[in-house]
């Protein structure tokens, strides 16, 4: 190698670039001419046609096809030269070759290799890499001019010289970037350094190149579960099975590596392979197999994948069945309620024998003195014989009766035992039980509490309650079956019985050992206001979470509701209202938890009323409990929601949503009653169904209303009016709002909406009404006249035209007062005969003039509007409409005026007694 100029030694081993190569080769040209040397010209260089001269000065010719002819690998001879002279080695496949042209190379000895033999070589392994590329054989990727090199860095890695192997061969992956040899050496090199995570870097690497190696994937897999990579070890051991599918090891290993990753199915599909791969003289392996994976498929609920398992292994493998076997097999049937299945299993491998005997007796004399016949017939799969009698004579038809008995041998599991009972309980085939139950009760509650609890909920399932309660008892009082589950199975047992009391005590026991089973605390308080204990019945449906819990747990969100919702049916049927409504709230607020945030609504609980009970009450912003992660807080109430409407529709909670509006204004409870409205309103699921915000509106009016929050009532009001300006039912809601306000905003709405709508008749009376109060007559009587034209024979509009020209003479600075007078008095006479004689019109007409200071005429409408009686208007009580008080107290202050004292005392005791 010493023979080779350095630039080219650097540039091979990538210390430097092709640029730097051919500068550093100039500057040493420069420097041998200098010293009278001669150098070959780059013509010559590139030029393969032209004649080379040796450095003894040789004139001799050869041609291309001899010196640049090609070996039969395909790489040109000069290449292997070049390597050759360079690694200073000879490949012993080549010495014949070498041999033959051992004259040419001493003549060159001395000849450089010029800069178009470095292109012409990396030109040739370009060309070897992309025609190995191409072939489909599997075999090494490294061009034969690379393997010298590839075995010098070998060499190197053995002497420990690490830094020349690893440039080495990071040379011949930059020139050969298909060939796994040098991944393969640098992983080496690195696990010998320490370095094993790079270390299986490049090992995987070299495993994709040589992916037929198995061997090497294993090692690769195991290298990855030292270092914790459990999936890269499961692709591993399946890219080793995909050139050796049969391997069971291989199959074994990543199946338990997919068990711990929790991929339940590609670990049962990993082991059914290797059952389908083993041989049948594998018998032993092949159980031990198939009960650990029919243990997973029942433990992963999937019975029915176990029992197949279980049947193919039964099939297979009949001498090898164990007890074990029978047990799991049974237990499977019988957990898929197979109970004929199960039976058949344990009769036709464990020994146990039942037999029916069938006896026959004929009823006519000549049959009296036979004996007996006793057939003997083994049941298989729970299918009993049956006997064909149509041989005998008609005559001599007989009765039977059937006696079935268990034979059960020695050694045969207590566990197989009770799984034969309940296979006999669920199949109506209790005679044979006597002498298994007294053999069960022997066994003492403690150790087999277990097959006690199977045997009596086998009883309960078929409603042999008579035969469970025994058997519940005695675990009942154990101290190791003491448990919930146990005193449930007992309650409802004594409850099937009618043993009430005792089911409440027993119901109480499993709400104080499991204070969260939902069933026991319904059924317990159902039987306590059975029996007349309301109190009771009320505390066995207490919250049994808090509402942190709530806000946070969906499945607890879940149970409290279902739990609310009997606590509620409970409480309006003893009438506690206050109770019901405490309830309603609650549930409530679970639904609508983000919609009171955002209405500034909470609830609190109270003892204001005597007694604690729960209220909603406005709230500032401040006082509401800022969430730093609002966007957990809502997916949290998403998930709860999705919980909640699970359990009722949503026009269940709609249904829910008016019983409390509707509790909350029974209880005179309006203001909590419009909070809850405005909560409501904030609900997205409410708000967006059309027909329901309505319906919400006209409950936040009625509520606001009764409440007398007339200024919040105007904002329902508004809102409804825009949507709906013709309908007179909201203008009197409208006037009634605006009356009691004490407020002038509806002022300019009116104008505003009076521009919209120029022809609606209420709001052209209304704008008068507004104009009139505020002192704008010459605007009322405009809008007045307007609806007089319009209804000319409507009195109302006579009225007010009559009362806008008396107010607008009454002003101090008016000109034409008698004009304006006789006008004002014209339409009130009109307004009289519209109206006709009553205590209305009279009394309008005594007003006038009583303001105008015309007492004499006054007093004469007014005496009039005394002698009328009252009118009788549907819906309104008489003395709702009753005028004698006002007329009296107005002709009281006519004659205290003028100082008749006795008759206005007259009138005043006369009319004015409450």
């Amino acid at each position: 190698m010493s023979s080779f100029s350095p630039e080219l030694i650097d540039y091979l081993e990538g210390k430097i670039s092709f640029e730097e190569f051919e500068r550093r080769r100039e500057e040493r040209k420069s420097r041998e001419r200098k010293n009278g040397e001669s150098v070959p010209t780059e013509e010559n260089a590139y030029d393969p046609d032209a004649p080379s001269t040796s450095g003894k000065g040789s004139g001799k010719s050869r041609s291309r096809s001899e010196t640049e002819g090609e070996t039969t690998d395909g790489v040109s001879k000069s290449v292997h030269r070049v390597f050759a002279s360079m690694l200073g080695e000879n490949e012993d496949e080549e010495e014949e070759e070498e041999e033959e042209e051992e004259e040419e190379e001493d003549e060159e000895t001395s000849e450089q290799p010029t800069a178009g033999d470095v292109f012409v070589l990396e030109m040739v392994l370009n060309r070897e890499t992309k025609k190995m590329m191409k072939e489909k054989r599997p075999r090494s990727k490294l061009p034969r001019a690379l393997r010298g090199l590839m075995g010098e860095a070998n060499i190197r890695f053995a002497r420990g010289e690490h830094e020349e192997a690893i440039l080495m061969c990071m040379e011949i992956i930059r020139q050969a970037p298909l060939a796994y040899e040098p991944f393969s050496t640098l992983a080496m090199i690195y696990e010998d350094q320490g370095d094993m995570e790079k270390s299986l870097q490049f090992e995987l690497i070299a495993a994709h190149l040589n992916p037929s190696d198995t061997e090497e994937w294993v090692r690769l897999a195991e290298m990855s579960l030292e270092q914790d990579n459990i999936k890269q070890a499961i692709f591993c051991y399946s890219k080793a099975l995909k050139y050796d599918p049969t391997n069971v090891r291989y199959l074994w290993e990543r199946s338990s590596l997919y068990e711990q990753m929790g991929d339940h199915k590609m670990a049962m599909d990993g082991y059914r392979r290797i059952l389908n791969l083993l041989s049948p003289f594998d018998g032993e392996r092949f159980m031990q197999l198939a009960r650990d994976m029919a243990k997973s498929y029942y433990e992963a609920n999937d019975v029915t994948s176990a029992i197949e398992i279980m049947e193919e292994a039964f099939s297979k493998h009949q001498s090898l069945i164990s007890m074990e076997d029978i047990n799991i097999a049974a237990e499977l049937y019988i957990s898929n309620k197979q109970y004929d299945k199960a039976m058949a299993v344990i009769t036709d491998f464990s020994g146990i024998v039942v037999s029916k005997k069938v006896t026959e007796q004929g009823p006519s004399e000549e049959n009296k003195d036979m004996k007996d016949v006793v057939a003997v017939v083994e049941i298989q799969e729970s299918q009993v014989a049956v006997i064909d009698y149509q041989d005998f004579p008609a005559e001599s038809s007989t009765v039977s009766e059937d006696k079935v008995s268990c034979s059960i041998p020695d050694g045969v599991p207590i566990d197989i035992t009770v799984k034969l009972m309940v296979c006999l309980v669920h199949l109506n085939i209790l005679e044979p039980l006597s002498p298994l139950l007294t053999t069960l009760v022997e066994q003492n509650p403690e150790d087999m509490g277990d097959l006690y609890l199977d045997v009596a909920e086998a009883f309960l399932d078929v409603g042999e309650y008579n035969s469970a309660l025994p058997l519940l008892s005695a675990l009942v009082c154990s101290e190791r079956y003491n448990l919930a589950v146990v005193w449930l199975r007992h309650a409802e047992c004594l409850k099937a019985l009618g043993y009430m009391e005792r089911a409440a005590e027993s119901y109480a026991k499993v709400v104080d050992l499991a204070p969260l089973h939902l069933d026991a605390r319904i059924s317990l308080s159902t039987l306590q206001q059975q029996l007349g204990r309301p109190e009771k019945a009320l505390e066995a449906l207490e919250p049994m979470y808090d509402p942190d819990t709530l806000a946070q747990d969906a499945n607890a969100a879940q149970q409290e509701l279902k739990l609310l919702l009997h606590r509620s049916t409970l409480l309006y049927s003893q009438g506690k209202m206050y109770g019901y409504v405490d309830t309603l709230l609650t549930m409530l607020a679970m639904l609508l938890k983000v919609a009171m945030n955002r209405a500034q609504v909470c609830l609190i609980s109270s003892s204001k009323s005597g007694e604690r009970h729960l209220y909603l009450m406005k709230v500032s912003r401040d006082k509401i409990s800022d969430n730093d992660d609002q966007e957990t807080a809502n997916c949290d109430a998403k998930a709860i929601f999705a919980v909640l409407t699970s359990v009722l529709t949503k026009d269940d909670w709609w249904n829910l949503l008016l019983k409390a509006i509707y509790s909350l204004c029974d209880l005179s409870r309006y203001e909590e009653a419009e909070l809850l409205v405005d909560s409501s309103l904030e609900y997205y699921s409410f708000y967006d169904d059309r027909q329901k915000r309505k319906e919400l509106e006209y409950f936040g009016l009625s509520a606001a209303i009764l409440d007398k929050n007339f200024r919040k009532g105007y904002n329902y009001i508004r809102i409804m009016l825009m949507e709906n300006v013709n309908k007179p039912q909201l203008w009197n809601i409208f006037n009634q709002v605006t009356m009691h306000s004490q407020d002038v905003r509806h002022h300019r709405f009116c104008l505003r909406l009076m521009l919209k709508n120029p022809d609606n008749h209420a709001l052209c009376v209304l704008n008068g009404h507004n104009a009139f109060v505020s002192g704008s007559f010459k605007h009322a009587l405009g809008q007045y006249v307007q609806a007089f034209r319009t209804s000319p024979d409507e009195p109302l509009y006579s009225l007010c035209i009559g009362l806008t020209f008396i107010h607008m003479a009454s002003q101090k600075y008016v000109l034409k007062r008698h004009a304006l007078l006789v006008q004002g008095f014209s339409f009130l006479h009109r307004y009289l005969g519209l109206r006709g004689p009553c205590q209305e019109s009279f009394y309008n007409l005594g007003r006038g003039l009583h303001q105008l200071g015309l007492v004499h005429m006054a007093i004469h409408y007014y005496q009039k509007a005394l002698e009328l009686p009252p009118l009788v208007l549907e819906g309104i009580e008489a003395d709702q409409t009753d005028l004698r008080r006002d007329v009296a107290f107005n002709l009281s202050l006519i004659y205290q005026s003028s100082g008749n004292l006795r008759m206005a005392q007259k009138l005043l005791y006369t009319y004015g007694i409450v």
